[in-house]
């Protein structure tokens, strides 16, 4: 009976299998029957924030929608619920509620709560950055500065027309 609830991985030829205790601490974390579980609470639990305040802060400033609506901290989400999470960067986080837990989990289980129908990211644009200057070059001189703020589209009109204008 020592082996009883290690936690370890079984498998006799060489195959590995989920950890029991993983699975387990899924079990440990939902909610029992009848129980509801917070929407700030649930979006920290399946790694979709890195803190609970965080997920409290996103309710409160309007960037977690459950079916559609704009929801505060305490809503008690369901299963079925599709929450939209706007992220850092304009990134949104769709996703459709499979199983409600309550505390953090590992990621491989807290991936199984939920169903993901994010878009996938808009691909990085591959530019070489404008204007790097060497180390120990010194302070950049007022034609240098212009020169950089040309390459990085940073110049306004009355430039542009004070520089035309010049013969």
């Amino acid at each position: 009976m020592a082996s009883e609830g290690t936690g370890g991985r079984t498998g006799g030829s060489g195959t590995t299998h989920r950890d029991p205790g993983a699975a387990a601490a899924a079990e440990a974390a939902r909610p029992t029957s009848g129980e509801t579980v917070r929407i700030d609470s649930w979006i920290w639990s399946v790694r979709l924030v890195k803190t609970r305040s965080m997920g409290a802060t996103a309710c409160r400033g309007g960037h977690v929608r459950v079916n559609g609506e704009r929801v505060k901290p305490a809503y008690a989400v369901r299963v079925g619920d599709e929450v939209r999470l706007r992220q850092a960067g304009g990134h949104e986080r769709i996703v459709v509620v499979k199983r409600l837990i309550r505390k953090r989990v590992g990621a491989p289980v807290a991936a199984e709560c939920y169903v993901d129908n994010s878009p996938p990211p808009p691909p990085r644009e591959a530019v070489a950055p404008a204007g790097i200057r060497d180390r120990g070059a010194g302070r950049p001189t007022k034609r240098d500065r212009r020169d950089l703020e040309r390459l990085r589209g940073l110049t306004d009109s009355a430039n542009a027309a004070r520089t035309r204008r010049d013969p």
